[in-house]
């Protein structure tokens, strides 16, 4: 039986050859058995979250772009919005409130 690959299985397999990294020091930086992480990079299984942030940890990468491609840069700057909003939440208006709802809806017009 033939097993497609996921899209995780192969970002992960492309972030261990641009480190230059075997399966077996990527198993033990993320403290999973090297028959675990064969199954990953075959396709056969995807970690659970615990597993999968020690394994972005490793590669120097995040979670996100492991299982979805999303780049770092836009989960920093998601990430920074995330807090900016939150630290001024308080001092702002419900017309700012409604806005940023509205933006993140895609309801604001261009």
């Amino acid at each position: 039986m033939s097993t497609e690959r996921n899209s995780f299985s192969i970002r992960l397999e492309e972030m261990l050859k641009a480190r230059h990294m075997t399966q077996k020091e990527l198993a033990e930086q993320a403290k999973v058995t090297e028959a675990a992480m064969s199954h990953y990079i075959k396709g056969d299984r995807t970690p659970r979250s615990s597993v999968l942030a020690r394994i972005a940890m490793a590669l120097g990468t995040t979670s996100e772009y492991l299982m979805e491609g999303v780049p770092q840069s836009y989960v920093d700057e998601i990430g920074y919005a995330k807090r900016l909003i939150a630290r001024n939440v308080d001092q702002m208006t419900t017309a700012e409130k409604r806005e940023i709802l509205s933006i993140l809806l895609g309801d604001r017009e261009g």
